[in-house]
């Protein structure tokens, strides 16, 4: 008997987790992280790169300090790519409106799908936190005031950095390591992924689904300011597992902030609404403490 989601067989799972067919090309937009990204390193005073959090040469980060004196509150951007794309090196576009506005921004990478499981993933981004817990300050940034954020499966990692539980004792961390967080066109629930074309590469049995569902995990604290967007032109399924969460963690008691999609926004490029003044940076601002306008 075929496997289905919610009534929905393996060709509707395809189609309505295939982001890439949301747009035309991804190219130049893949290619435009990466030159503004290259900008920010190249410009932006005390701009680290490529520093060591694990063991492993994919276990670094960047750090871009703040333009004003720490200390700072601290903005994690976990890059998305469905866990097999990207780098930090693609992950750093935002760091001068950010740092301008009075952020410390931290580019994470990670090892990727296939050659790592997820549930080293998410190790890697949990290390990458218990360092930043351990390091920032000596970059200016404040440790208690961590705000993590990511789109697409990058969504998804901060969703699990954010996620309530007795995890953290097992890095070092205290039990409410991050601040908040800003989660863009994220996936929450990831039994649909097992079922469709997603786990050629993800390899994800229901043990794993189950660990690493943030929608099935314990929720973030009660009063954790999370922000909540996705592209206008997302596939339903996209737009549902963000509402779903939203939903959840307001429940849960959590200050939920949903920003409407921006006009012709899409998968790849709302990422770029975090570079300027938009409804959706001014959230994140606002979510980390900081003068929004």
């Amino acid at each position: 008997m075929t496997e289905s989601w919610r009534g929905m067989g393996r060709e509707t799972l395809d189609r309505e987790y295939n982001a890439r067919a949301t747009v035309p090309d991804i190219g130049p937009i893949i290619a435009e992280y990466r030159a503004r990204t290259e900008a920010a390193r190249a410009t932006l005073p005390g701009a680290r790169t490529d520093i060591p959090y694990g063991p492993t040469a994919a276990e670094r980060l960047d750090i871009y300090p703040a333009a004003h004196p720490g200390p700072a509150p601290v903005f994690v951007f976990i890059h998305g790519g469905y866990w097999r794309l990207l780098d930090a090196a693609d992950s750093g576009f935002m760091a001068p409106w950010l740092t301008a506005a009075g952020a410390c921004v931290v580019a994470v990478n990670y090892a990727l799908a296939p050659a790592a499981p997820l549930d080293e993933i998410v190790r890697q981004c949990r290390a990458a936190l218990a360092w930043l817990h351990g390091n920032i300050a000596r970059f200016g940034g404040d440790p208690a005031r961590i705000h993590v954020a990511g789109s697409s499966a990058g969504a998804h990692l901060a969703a699990m950095l954010a996620a309530g539980g007795d995890w953290p004792a097992g890095f070092g961390l205290p039990p409410r390591p991050v601040a908040g967080a800003t989660l863009l066109s994220g996936l929450y629930e990831l039994e649909p992924l097992r079922l469709c074309h997603v786990n050629e590469w993800m390899r994800l049995d229901e043990a794993t689904v189950l660990r690493n569902s943030p929608g099935l995990l314990p929720p973030p604290a009660p009063g954790t300011p999370l922000v909540f967007s996705f592209g206008e032109s997302e596939t339903a399924e996209f737009k549902a597992q963000t509402v779903a969460q939203a939903e959840f963690c307001a429940g849960a008691g959590c200050i939920v902030t949903p920003v409407p999609p921006p006009a012709g926004s899409n998968h790849f490029d709302i990422v770029f609404q975090l570079c300027e003044d938009t409804p959706l940076s001014r959230a994140t601002l606002r979510a980390m403490g900081l003068p929004a306008g």
